[in-house]
């Protein structure tokens, strides 16, 4: 049969030789398959082609070079697009088609990358090579939800070039960056830029919480008249004054306690030593031990005795300082450090905790919300907020004209986010400029800086949530990798998997 030359086309029938050849294919019933085939060799007679000799290809089963069947050869692609390297070489000795972590990342970076079409709409994100010091840029189809490139970094020149070199972008859906939107202008000028809505309302809370927090002392309640019955803080004083027992304490003590008496219960009642030891759970040789003590005092006296503490030194000087009021262990750590003490402050709670269980103390007075609970209940919506919630924030707005000029504004911003009503946006801006909340104020200059972008966001449909669903994914992909994947394999596999 004659067959043509892969190079010049000219059909051949002079043979050149035979040679044996062995292609690896897909399981059957959980056992290797490989297939050997006789392959004929034949001559080029064209005299302008360079090739003098070509091998046999046999349709839908060998590729030049090839070891695998075209149809493994899709299978282990497969299994490295979505494993990478080691989980996918430990998949494929599961298939019976055994092969290693560095063939798997060959044949995934020998795969050509996708020809996408240059999207309308385009998403566009950083993400974390390393977090805090390495970014990339991911750009995502709004329409499709699917990536259209990675970049190595987020520079705006690169993102620029990148736009410029796809003139077809008609619309750009980016967070408030300005590396991004400067880079947009320069490479798109013609192109719509959309500020993400999602940031819009993260910024804005955070712009509450300046607020909340320059307003603090509205969160706490009005002082009242000192209640006759003594302060948590005076019983906890007055139980420093408590002088420690004699017996050793702490948790080996407390369980050496119950396991004797649990130890002579069981014995009046007729258990044996092994019997006991299943019962409590304990060993033979410990039950013997309790067994023989008179009193459990016994067994952990000698625990203590003799034994140096780096507190001991400073006890007397805690304990009076204790009697005169202080009992913030954060201050009397750093006084006991001064003098000498090398002891951690988690041995100091440890020592004090005792002072301060004191029983038959006074109600104590309710917490002030933090500035991060009032934040929040200002951005939720009223209808997510339980009943407490809503009346404490009443409370909160009742004692604070400001915080409650800024749960209006942020009730209007939300509005016009759910209704995208652009047309509002510069009489929201003018009302909150005439309010005394610098909190806002900076907030709202930066939407003036970036008012194009803004409106664009608070009238067009298009977000940025099919980008930070990629960013997860690449997030997803980038720990099966032990974040070790280079540039290139990421990218091959965010475009291709």
């Amino acid at each position: 049969m004659a067959l043509a030359c892969p190079d010049c086309q000219v059909v051949s029938r002079r043979i050149h030789s035979r040679y044996r050849r062995k292609m690896a294919d897909t399981a059957v019933g959980g056992q290797p398959v490989v297939i050997e085939l006789s392959v004929r060799r034949l001559f080029c007679d064209a005299p302008d082609c360079r090739r003098r000799t070509f091998a046999e290809q046999v349709e839908a089963l060998t590729i030049r070079y090839a070891r695998y069947t075209p149809c493994l050869l899709e299978v282990l692609r497969a299994v490295g697009l979505a494993l990478a390297g080691r989980a996918g070489a430990r998949l494929t000795a599961v298939l019976a088609a055994v092969v290693s972590r560095v063939t798997l990342l060959s044949l995934v970076m020998a795969l050509p990358d996708p020809v996408l079409p240059t999207p309308r709409v385009l998403g566009v994100d950083d993400f974390a090579f390393r977090r805090g010091q390495v970014y990339g840029t991911v750009l995502i189809d709004c329409l499709t939800r699917k990536p259209v490139d990675l970049l190595p970094n987020r520079h705006g020149d690169t993102f620029a070039a990148w736009l410029s070199a796809h003139p077809a972008v008609k619309v750009i859906c980016r967070d408030r960056a300005e590396a991004y939107g400067q880079a947009a202008t320069a490479g798109a000028p013609a192109a719509i830029q959309v500020a993400d809505r999602w940031h819009l309302w993260h910024n804005l809370a955070q712009a509450v919480e300046r607020c909340v927090r320059q307003h603090q002392r509205c969160l706490r309640e009005p002082n009242e008249s000192a209640p006759d019955l003594p302060t948590p803080a005076t019983q906890v004083r007055l139980a420093g004054q408590i002088v420690a027992p004699a017996g050793p304490e702490g948790r080996y003590a407390d369980r050496t306690r119950d396991q004797h008496a649990a130890v002579q219960t069981l014995r009046e009642q007729g258990y044996s030593l092994r019997a006991s030891a299943r019962h409590l759970g304990i060993t033979v040789r410990r039950v013997r031990q309790l067994v023989r003590a008179a009193t459990w005092q016994e067994l952990v006296t000698d625990r203590w005795q003799g034994r140096y503490y780096l507190l001991d030194p400073h006890k007397e000087y805690l304990h009076q300082r204790w009697r005169e009021g202080c009992t913030n262990l954060v201050l009397l750590h750093a006084e006991i450090t001064e003098r000498g003490y090398v002891g951690s402050y988690n041995s100091l709670c440890t020592y004090f905790r005792r002072f301060r269980q004191v029983k038959g103390r006074a109600p104590a007075q309710p917490v002030p919300p933090s500035a991060g609970e009032v934040t929040a209940w200002l951005t939720r919506h009223p209808d997510g907020l339980t009943d407490i919630e809503t009346q404490r924030l009443k409370v909160v707005l009742a004692r604070c004209a400001e915080l409650q000029a800024v749960s209006g504004h942020v009730r209007v911003f939300a509005e016009m986010l759910t209704d995208l009503a652009a047309d509002r946006l510069q009489g929201w801006i003018a009302a909150v400029l005439a309010d005394d909340l610098p909190g806002l104020h900076s907030f709202v200059h930066g939407i003036q800086r970036d008012l194009p972008a803004v409106t664009a966001g608070l009238s067009l449909p298009w977000s940025s949530a099919a980008v930070e669903g990629q960013v997860n994914r690449i997030k997803t992909l980038k720990r099966q990798m032990f974040g070790r994947a280079g540039f290139l394999l990421l990218r091959k596999r965010v475009l291709l998997a």
